[in-house]
């Protein structure tokens, strides 16, 4: 994660370095410099676990400055992700890394999300937060009203519907990812121009919300690159 701040150009304030896990840990010479630019504070074992709650913690942290909120939503990407009340910390931080995988700049999240700088989100993106834009949407309604008049199409994953990923139509998507118990709430399923699932083949009703998106992304990465290829 701190390789991660200091390659994206992130404000870093200090890192603190535990100076028993570094003489422990072989670390390259370019990223030794890189760190050794910035304020650093060597501490014991001791005083480094008292300022982290990881359980195994690899001896070295940061104090980087929070992004300033973006609510300037980009109209050039042909595909955007909207969570509608995710709240597992987990489940958000490996969305915004899939995200992050397939080239997205932006994720959208709705109000009763999960706080994108909790802990636990940080550490599951693995570095991607440096990379894409989280906007928050106090009213999600609003905001999928303003994607519909830039010609988005509302796609709703919704476990009732007949329709699959695969049939979802061509054309500029906004994909809305729902709550982990409650699915895609009642107004937004109503704003959708599509509701689609995952096809399920065995007895499982339901996939993790984070791997969930990761299929439907990849469905559309799988399209762009057939196209691609059509085109070649």
């Amino acid at each position: 994660m701190v390789k991660e701040a200091i390659q994206e150009g992130a404000k870093i304030h200090t890192i603190v370095i535990c100076e028993e896990a570094l003489e422990q840990t072989s670390m390259d010479h370019q990223y030794v410099y890189d760190i050794a630019r910035n304020d650093c504070l060597y501490v014991s074992a001791p005083v480094f676990k008292s300022l982290t709650d990881v359980t195994n913690p690899q001896g070295i942290l940061a104090v980087v400055e929070k992004k300033s909120k973006q609510e300037e939503i980009s109209y050039q990407e042909d595909v955007v992700l909207v969570l509608d009340g995710i709240q597992d910390p987990g489940n958000i931080g490996t969305i915004i890394r899939t995200a992050d995988s397939v080239g997205m700049k932006q994720i959208l999240l709705s109000k009763g999300c999960a706080d994108v700088y909790n802990p636990k989100v940080i550490r599951s993106t693995m570095g991607a937060i440096f990379r894409v834009n989280v906007i928050e949407c106090p009213d999600l309604q609003k905001t999928l009203q303003d994607l519909k008049n830039q010609n988005y199409q509302i796609v709703a994953t919704d476990l009732k519907t007949k329709h699959t990923i695969y049939q979802m139509t061509e054309g500029k998507k906004t994909i809305v990812i729902g709550n982990e118990a409650n699915g895609v709430s009642h107004d937004i399923l109503k704003m959708a121009d599509q509701k689609v699932k995952i096809p399920m083949l065995g007895k499982t009703e339901s996939l993790n919300a984070s791997v969930a998106t990761g299929v439907i992304l990849y469905e559309c990465v799988r399209r762009k690159v057939e196209a691609y290829e059509k085109k070649k």
